[in-house]
């Protein structure tokens, strides 16, 4: 479908600007990081295949020659999808688990991350013996136990399940958050007296 975008577009915009947010059948989001989004493309041809729910709509369209369709900003799937409990071991989670900051020093810059006990010495590339840590501590340790080198980690090294990853996921929102998003991004936060 060949379509261009009307109804109060701003100057500079483009349709990749109306992303939908994706939400599961329970309505709740199907990732918090990176956030479950859509492009408007795709969400538009999910409605068309009757496999989501329009929850939302932002003020916009698009036009093909023979019909016009108002962008939708929030949908939902109409078959739920169940999560997986266990995230997958990936250098991404590992930085999400540890909230994109060193282990030993607390700085976000130059991350990588380190064996606790280091491969030398029988360690395991595991969720419980890998942490993130900035290249000049990651230096720093080289291949000592962390007693030899005297640095242990703010936090120990352990699984998280997805709810730790989502958690930690809501502490670095994406740069583009609309306002239609909330109400569903933020259903379990604690309400304020």
């Amino acid at each position: 479908m060949h379509a261009t975008v009307s109804s109060g577009a701003s100057a500079g915009a483009s349709p990749g600007s109306w992303p939908a947010l994706v939400l599961n059948a329970d309505f709740r989001p199907l990732s918090y990081y990176p956030l479950s989004i859509w492009s408007w493309q795709d969400t538009i041809k999910a409605v068309f295949l009757d496999r989501v729910n329009t929850v939302a709509l932002y003020d916009k369209a698009v036009r093909s020659p023979t019909a016009e369709f108002r962008l939708p900003s929030v949908v939902s799937l109409k078959t739920f999808v169940r999560p997986s409990r266990h995230p997958a071991f990936t250098r991404f989670n590992v930085f999400l688990r540890d909230r994109f900051s060193c282990q030993y020093c607390g700085t976000r810059e130059e991350l990588t991350f380190d064996h606790l006990i280091p491969r030398s010495h029988g360690g395991q590339t595991t969720w419980e013996n890998v942490v993130t840590a900035c290249s000049t501590c990651n230096l720093q340790k080289g291949g000592q136990l962390p007693a030899q080198a005297h640095m242990w980690p703010y936090q120990m090294p352990f699984q998280p399940s997805v709810n730790d990853l989502h958690k930690n996921g809501r502490l670095f929102p994406p740069n583009y958050l609309h306002q239609s998003w909330l109400d569903y991004l933020y259903w379990d936060a604690e309400l304020e007296a």
